[in-house]
C-alpha cells in the first residue's frame, strides 16, 4: 500500500520537512484510518517518512482505526524518487507479508506507475489517472519476495482518496 500524506499547512515559517497537517489533513488522515479498518487492511509493517506531515498522517490514521505491525520512520522516504522507494521496499523483512509506505508526491504516485502494470480499463487506474491527491491510498498486489519487486511486477487493486467530514 502506498499512502500519500494528508493535506499540510503552507505559508508557515518552517522548513518543508517540518510542516504539520492542516485541519483538513487531520480530518482526512482519520478517514484514511477508517478506510483501512473497514477494508480489512492491516499492514504487517509501516515505513513512514520522517516529515512531520507524514508522521502525523499515520498517527491520525491509527486514531481513525488503522492497525498495523511495527512502524519504522525513514528519512530516505522524504523527497524520494520511485527508484529510491523501490530500494526501501526491496529491503523489507521477508516476515512482512504486507507493507504500507507513507510518503510524498511525486515519489509515491510515480512508484505506483513504476510498479504496477497499467490496465486502462481498471477503475482504480481510471481514478488514479485523474489525480493522486493528498490522502490517496493505492493498494497493489505483488507475488514474490520483496527483493524481487520491480517495474510492472504488481497489480493495482484499488485506489481510494478518503476524505473526512467537513465541519458544519
Amino acid at each position: 500500500m502506498l499512502l500519500r500524506h494528508a493535506k499540510s499547512v503552507w505559508g508557515l515559517d518552517l522548513p518543508d520537512h517540518d510542516r504539520p497537517l492542516a485541519s483538513r489533513g487531520r480530518r482526512d488522515a482519520l478517514a484514511v484510518g477508517q478506510f483501512l479498518h473497514t477494508s480489512g487492511i492491516r499492514p504487517d509493517l509501516v515505513v513512514c517518512s520522517t516529515a512531520t506531515r507524514a508522521r502525523q498522517t499515520w498517527q491520525r490514521a491509527e486514531k481513525g482505526g488503522a492497525e498495523a505491525g511495527p512502524v519504522a520512520y525513514e528519512a530516505q522516504i522524504y523527497e524520494a524518487s520511485a527508484q529510491d522507494l523501490t530500494s526501501v521496499i526491496r529491503r523489507t523483512d521477508t516476515r512482512a507479508w504486507s507493507l504500507l509506505i507513507v510518503g510524498h508526491a511525486p515519489g509515491i504516485p510515480e512508484l505506483v506507475d513504476y510498479l504496477a502494470v497499467r490496465t486502462p480499463t481498471n477503475p482504480a487506474w481510471q481514478r488514479l489517472d485523474v489525480k493522486y491527491p493528498t490522502s490517496g491510498v493505492a493498494v497493489l498486489r505483488f507475488g514474490g519476495d520483496w527483493s524481487d519487486v520491480g517495474r510492472h511486477r504488481a497489480e493495482l487493486v484499488d485506489f481510494a482518496v478518503p476524505r473526512g467530514a467537513k465541519k458544519a
